[in-house]
């Protein structure tokens, strides 16, 4: 053991390794280069919407009468350099929805749910002032070369050089040889490459040294202290946009393209120069910010420092009415820019004010399993920087990208198997055995990052059977009470997620509806998928009984009592019931339903039955009080059914998704003892078990007949299971 309880030897040593992976393979830490881990350079300058149209728009123009499941293909073997090139060059196309399924389970098909991420459309006309900070293009033209990027401010003295993402675009007819720090890259005519560098590095085209000082600025050095009193989330830039970190803190940005880091009563270098300074901490706080220029130092005068107390305003206080969120779906490191340490992920949860934090161990393309070790030192504790409110554990995601991943909190023993279906190997055991094993060991599990686009039939799931990183194995796992719960939010689709949820919710399955953002502390940037932003920026609130402990969470969220929220807190309550409670009523009864929201952001609330909507409307049509709505209704219980809430409204600077979502977990109302089992449902999964059963006999990579028959065994029981609630 290290004298850091946060670093034990074991830990150490595998950070090390990763380290080592990182300086030899890049971003990618050399893993298989499936479509996904080639994707994650590039797509760290561009939202999933330039993206996904740039790629898709070359598909369309090569091979402009293939299928949707060839167009798919196609769309995996693209050149991701180029397709970058192209999100950044390019008009918008003819409007035509992005084809295929997720790009190895990551969205490259569109805006998620139909949306923008930031809502700005592309102009088609990059100006060096138009490129995200810290890319910048060298055009090469028959004419010679052209650099574009946009000028960043480095302090004097002695300014460092800064990172820097070069994309390459060879415009020549010819092959173009680009020496970058005296290594050579080639770039076939017309094509792009992607190298990185610093601003101090050599770059020479042929004979021509490429003059990279425009892309720097000096500005004198100022020294700025910012104190909230507690741990926060803080935020410094410049004019552009450019961020400004504390020694040592990693360049993150978020979903809204803005810089962060944590902590408090932090000292950082930063220019003397207006600045704007922003503090928030988490979704039950509103930011504070100010504008400040810091004073300079000079050859006559030291550096002063400078000091910013700004506070976050409390929205609500989630704890004090017994509830707590939680982040289940989070990685320390999965690949990427840096390495990220326990001692990050902890000055994250706490400037985040998370009450409940689940890092999973998990592999990415290959068998490495990231964090194993980890795990395998903490499994069954509290990790070191857990307090009273603020609970962390190391879990798992269990992974087979054609049915579905997996994630567990609170095991107390590492599992025996962390994947399948990677590097060769077969899709077997079904996840049904993972959730038995995983429970087995103590833990609760849920289905994670579930669907990413609209669902509205059973093929809609199968897709065009690719692996595609979505639950399509929800449907026999919830059948057999062997799964505890759905990712309804993440960072994919809301609205197919929650949709195939009350899907499973009519057909007589329980479940409860959690949160997991997927967020990844190896990566500082991405812009197609919101995974660098905080972890927290969805939660699972569930109510807790007694003082907050790992157990004490999960055995709220196995009794479904939990929403998932991108920020509005959100209760539902039926005849005082609350979510995960049943009621029994007789035919004919009157039940009254109340739905209550905090949260400025909301534009609409629902209540909606097995059946559909049962009401709704926007909050200023509601009893409203400065940014608390309520809505309540009566109906007449006519069937067995259930009960959820759901908050929405558009794009918000409060929320770190496409828009703004909250859903309950279901009040269950059962009739003279039956439950709901909703004909229609039942008979929608019974066709999603047809679809999966040809899925497996015709897709799925098994070794021997009895790996099929264990499958097809389990399709079965669940089968008989959704047959016996036909039944009157």
């Amino acid at each position: 053991m290290t004298d850091d309880p946060l670093l034990p030897q074991v830990v150490a040593k595998a950070l090390r390794e990763y380290r080592d992976a990182l300086a030899e393979h890049g971003i990618t830490w050399g893993e298989p280069p499936i479509a996904y881990v080639r994707a994650m350079s590039p797509s760290r300058f561009v939202d999933d919407e330039a993206f996904s149209r740039a790629a898709s728009d070359r598909v369309r123009a090569e091979c402009p009468d293939a299928t949707a499941a060839e167009q798919e293909a196609l769309l995996r073997e693209l050149d991701f350099d180029e397709v970058l090139r192209d999100a950044l060059h390019g008009e918008p196309p003819d409007g035509k929805p992005v084809i295929g399924e997720p790009l190895d389970g990551r969205p490259i098909n569109g805006p998620l749910d139909g949306k923008p991420l930031d809502g700005k459309p592309l102009d088609g006309k990059p100006l060096d002032g138009d490129l995200p900070d810290g890319l910048a293009v060298l055009r090469l033209t028959h004419g010679g070369h052209r650099l574009d990027g946009r000028p960043r401010t480095v302090l004097e003295p002695g300014g460092r050089p800064l990172p820097l993402a070069l994309l390459i675009d060879n415009g020549r007819a010819t092959e173009a040889e680009i020496r970058v720090g005296g290594r050579a890259h080639r770039v076939a005519p017309g094509g792009a490459r992607l190298v990185e560098l610093d601003t101090a590095t050599e770059v020479t085209v042929g004979a021509e040294r490429v003059d990279l000082s425009d892309l720097t600025r000096l500005a004198p050095r100022a020294r700025l202290r910012v104190r909230a009193g507690f741990p926060c989330r803080w935020s410094v830039w410049s004019a552009g946009g450019q961020g400004w970190y504390p020694e040592g803190a990693p360049a993150r940005y978020d979903h809204h393209n803005v810089p962060y880091f944590h902590g408090d009563d932090i000292a950082l270098d930063v220019p003397a120069e207006p600045l704007t300074v922003r503090v928030t901490r988490g979704m039950e706080y509103d930011p504070a910010e100010t504008m400040i220029t810091p004073s300079g130092e000079t050859v006559d005068a030291p550096c002063v420092e400078t000091l910013v107390e700004l506070r976050p305003a409390r929205v609500h206080d989630a704890a004090a009415r017994g509830w707590y969120g939680a982040d289940l779906h989070v990685h320390l490191n999965f690949a990427g820019d840096v390495v990220a340490t326990p001692a990050m992920a902890a000055a994250m949860q706490h400037g985040e004010d998370l009450h409940v934090l689940n890092l999973l161990a998990a592999n990415v393309s290959g068998r490495r399993v990231y964090d194993r070790e980890a795990l395998e030192h903490w499994a069954g504790e509290d990790l070191p920087w857990s307090d009273a409110t603020h609970i962390a554990r190391m879990g798992v995601e269990y992974r087979n990208d054609m049915f579905g991943h997996l994630h567990a909190f609170g095991l107390t023993a590492p599992p025996a198997r962390y994947h399948s279906g990677f590097d060769g190997t077969a899709d077997w055991p079904p996840t049904s055995t993972a959730c038995e094993e995983l429970r087995d060991l103590g833990a609760i599990v849920g289905y994670a990052h579930c669907f990413h686009s609209p669902i509205d039939a059973p093929e809609d799931i199968i897709g065009t059977g690719r692996p595609a990183c979505t639950a399509r194995m929800a449907v026999v796992d919830a059948a057999l009470g062997l799964v505890d719960s759905m990712e309804v939010l993440h960072f994919s689709s809301a609205a197919g997620s929650s949709a195939v949820y009350r899907r499973l919710l009519g057909a007589g399955n329980r479940l409860a509806a959690v949160a997991g953002t997927d967020s990844m502390l190896s990566f500082t940037r991405q812009r197609i998928e919101p995974v660098a932003s905080p972890l927290g920026w969805e939660r699972t609130y569930a109510k807790v009984d007694g003082p907050l402990t790992a157990a004490s969470y999960a055995d709220a969220v196995r009794r479904g009592r939990t929403f998932a929220t991108t920020g509005p807190f959100l209760e539902l309550t039926v005849d005082g019931h609350h979510p995960g409670d049943t009621i029994d009523r007789a035919l004919g009864d009157r039940v009254r339903v109340t739905v209550r929201v905090i949260g400025p952001e909301v534009e609409r609330l629902t209540i909606r039955t097995a059946t559909g909507i049962l009401a709704e409307g926007p909050p200023n049509d509601l009893t409203t009080a400065d940014s608390t709505a309520e809505f309540g209704v009566e109906f007449t219980v006519g069937e067995p059914t259930y009960i959820v809430a759901l908050a929405e409204g558009g794009p918000h600077p409060r929320s770190l998704f496409t828009h703004v979502f909250a859903h309950t977990s279901p009040v269950y109302v059962d009739v003279r003892g039956r439950r709901v089992s909703r004909a229609e449902d039942v008979h929608w999964c019974l066709e999603w078990l047809d679809r999966l059963e040809r899925l497996i006999r015709e897709r799925a990579r098994l070794d021997t007949s009895g790996q099929l028959d264990d499958h097809l065994g389990r399709i079965e029981e669940a089968r008989r299971v959704y047959a016996a609630r036909l039944r009157p």
